[in-house]
């Protein structure tokens, strides 16, 4: 009979970097409470002692942490959790308050102006209008249980602005005034996003250091006909809140190709960083 060989052994498990043990327990120390938001880390000294690793090790590990936005360091004081991000998701059209009441959030608005001004060049064409037409320009900044989070730079015809002058900005999202007060059947929104650097409106308003980076979500609101009923830039301070969208990989395709209406092409980006004028 011929031998059987012994089955091969299996190989070890090689054991993750010093520094991936040290930063999956402090985050796991982070994440159910163990250290809460704004509590102070131990020191670099402390984690090494506590870990038996070096300062360096340590320091790779807080770094990593640092950069998920689970901790800040403030210079010469130490390390600190960071607060949760809010966070808003995009795959439903929602105005903020709506979105951040449902998750147990207090919002406020404090109401910056809110007037008629002649169109833009820029805001005529995302509203299909004449460039000088009256357009009713809003800027808001939203409070975030009493902390600013974001600006909000918002245009909308003078038909349909003319009820938002008179109506309750500081406690209500646009969105359901346009809808129950108004009478107009929101269909869909076109959105951009990119990051742009704090000038000084925006470190002002939200009170953050100029230069520091911010979210910028660029949006046209459809009504339910397709017309453009609402233009705005949305300012959201980098450290305070997240934009989350679910991308599925597999999709059915369309039984056939549809033309969107002229006029329907995917906002543009004004020429500079900044707003654009109104």
């Amino acid at each position: 009979m011929v031998p059987v060989p012994a089955a091969a052994a299996m190989p070890a498990p090689i054991p993750l970097p010093l520094y991936t043990q040290i930063k999956d327990a402090l985050r796991a120390s982070i994440l159910d409470g163990t250290y809460p938001p704004h509590h102070q880390m131990p020191s670099e000294s402390e984690l090494g002692e506590r870990f038996r690793a070096s300062r360096i090790t340590v320091r790779q590990a807080l770094g990593d942490l640092q950069k998920e936005g689970l901790i800040f360091k403030i210079h010469g004081k130490g390390t600190f959790v960071s607060k949760p991000r809010a966070f808003q998701n995009v795959t439903s059209l929602q105005g903020f308050a709506e979105a951040m009441s449902s998750m147990g959030y207090e919002i406020l608005n404090q109401i910056r102006n809110c007037k008629c001004v002649p169109a833009s060049r820029h805001v005529a064409t995302q509203l299909r209008l004449r460039e000088g037409d009256p357009v009713v320009e809003i800027r808001r900044v939203r409070l975030l249980n009493r902390e600013p989070v974001s600006l909000e730079l918002t245009w909308v015809s003078e038909a349909v602005g003319r009820r938002l002058l008179t109506a309750d900005l500081a406690t209500r999202d646009i969105f359901l005034i346009l809808e129950n007060d108004c009478g107009v059947k929101l269909g869909h929104a076109d959105l951009s996003v990119d990051a742009i650097l704090a000038d000084d409106e925006l470190t002002q308003a939200l009170r953050i250091e100029e230069g520091a980076p911010v979210l910028r979500i660029e949006r046209l609101t459809h009504d339910a006909q397709g017309t453009p009923i609402d233009y705005e830039f949305l300012y959201f301070r980098g450290d305070a809140f997240q934009y989350r969208l679910r991308a599925d990989r597999h999709k059915t395709a369309p039984a056939a190709s549809v033309t969107s209406p002229a006029g329907h092409a995917r906002p543009r980006k004004p020429a500079s960083k900044g707003k654009p004028s109104a």
